[in-house]
């Protein structure tokens, strides 16, 4: 299981003074929708440059030709992660991994399920029906596309893999390892629980950039994964 920590704070001063701090550790940087919009490509190639493995959550969602261009543009920043909506369908992700297939080298790619912070009323309000049922018919599909894996929550992450395969990816937002509040997110889960569902990937944000001390959370956490 492996550590990425979010880089979602109010200023690009912030995430990157975090990750000077975190710079040598065997962890992954999540760059989301605020930092890249605000601080651009310039800002990822800063992280690659300090040595990290970067994931580009933008969750993106489109017409299959636009995502596949925009998941192209992604590609070619170095990223080695990526992500785009299991709900823009089958066609729209096999056009995206046709399009990457094309590149020397290409970015793993995610699709994302049902967000953390949906509870199943919700996600039934939209979807018109539960998050297991969906999240089940997703990674079939998923998979089927040629795609690494899938973000999603813990409690849908070991099920996933049952349905498409040990290798099968899953990321899980919403860890809260020292049990700190869940803020936006209702589907949250501590380190246990993501060893024992098969989290390949962690994320981990305000429990590490609002600590006290960062460094010395980060390593609690990298403690407890071991």
């Amino acid at each position: 299981m492996k550590l990425c920590v979010a880089l979602d704070m109010e200023t690009k001063k912030q995430n990157l003074d975090l990750a000077m701090k975190l710079k040598g550790l065997d962890i992954w940087l999540k760059v989301g929708l605020r930092s890249y919009l605000r601080d651009g490509a310039c800002f990822v190639k800063s992280l690659k440059n300090m040595g990290f493995k970067v994931f580009l959550d933008l969750k993106i969602y489109d017409i299959p030709n636009t995502m596949a261009d925009a998941c192209e543009v992604c590609a070619d920043l170095g990223v080695d992660m990526i992500n785009l909506h299991a709900s823009s369908g089958k066609k729209a992700m096999v056009a995206v991994m046709e399009r990457l297939s094309r590149l020397n080298s290409k970015p793993l790619v995610l699709s994302v399920s049902a967000l953390t912070s949906f509870s199943d009323d919700e996600f039934s309000e939209i979807y018109g029906m539960s998050i297991n049922s969906a999240v089940r018919n997703m990674a079939i599909f998923t998979q089927n596309a040629g795609l690494d894996g899938m973000v999603c929550s813990v409690f849908e992450s070991a099920m996933i893999k049952d349905v498409a395969g040990e290798n099968f990816i899953t990321l899980t937002p919403g860890i809260r390892p020292f049990g700190k509040s869940s803020d936006d997110q209702v589907r949250v889960a501590n380190l246990e629980m993501a060893k024992s569902q098969k989290s390949d990937f962690i994320v981990v944000g305000r429990p590490i950039y609002e600590a006290k001390d960062p460094l010395k959370a980060t390593f609690e956490i990298l403690k407890g994964i071991e």
